[in-house]
């Protein structure tokens, strides 16, 4: 009797390591996935894209952007790649809206720790805090974003506006590369 009560124990341990060792592989997409449910457009979010203090103080601290990259349907997804930002001054009586480019920042989404660090589950997008203390809530900028891919390049860009409205006669309309661009690898 006492063999057994010894033997049980081990055999539970050992099955729990065991089933501690099996995580959840996934399935590799096929081609015809990837071309379905693989990322089709990029979106720097209109809403949720703003300048934000995230370090307890009273001034803001940078942009939080948030870009949500879209399959062919609309809907969100996730991919790999580089993402590059740069932000520059707006000019409200130019058609490029575009000033002096301010800033650059670049993130990887290569890696696992990479996509659970950036991804927000709420919003199904990735977030980005984007510091940049000389940022003013007083003005306007325009936001640009890029996403390198192996099989290509997609871009956006925002218009980020002043939290005072005051003597600003802009606009915010988002201005969007064409799909059939140079650099979209179709």
């Amino acid at each position: 009797m006492r063999p057994t009560r010894l033997l049980l124990p081990l055999f539970a341990l050992s099955v729990a390591v065991v089933l501690c060792g099996c995580g959840v592989s996934p399935f590799a997409r096929s081609e015809d996935d990837q071309k379905m449910f693989g990322p089709a457009t990029i979106r720097l979010h209109p809403a949720f894209t703003q300048v934000k203090e995230w370090t307890g103080g009273k001034k803001p601290d940078g942009i939080e952007a948030v870009l949500e990259l879209q399959d062919q349907f609309g809907e969100p997804t996730r991919a790999g790649g580089t993402v590059r930002f740069e932000l520059f001054s707006y000019v409200s009586d130019n058609p490029e809206r575009k000033g002096r480019r301010l800033a650059i920042w670049s993130a990887r989404l290569d890696g696992r720790e990479e996509q659970i660090a950036r991804w927000n589950p709420a919003i199904r997008a990735y977030s980005f805090q984007l510091g940049y203390d000389q940022i003013r809530t007083d003005r306007a900028y325009v936001l640009t974003a890029q996403f390198d891919l192996k099989s290509g390049r997609m871009f956006d860009q925002l218009i980020i506006e002043p939290s005072t409205k005051e003597g600003y006669s802009g606009d915010r309309r988002v201005q969007r590369a064409p799909d059939n661009g140079p650099g979209h690898g179709n």
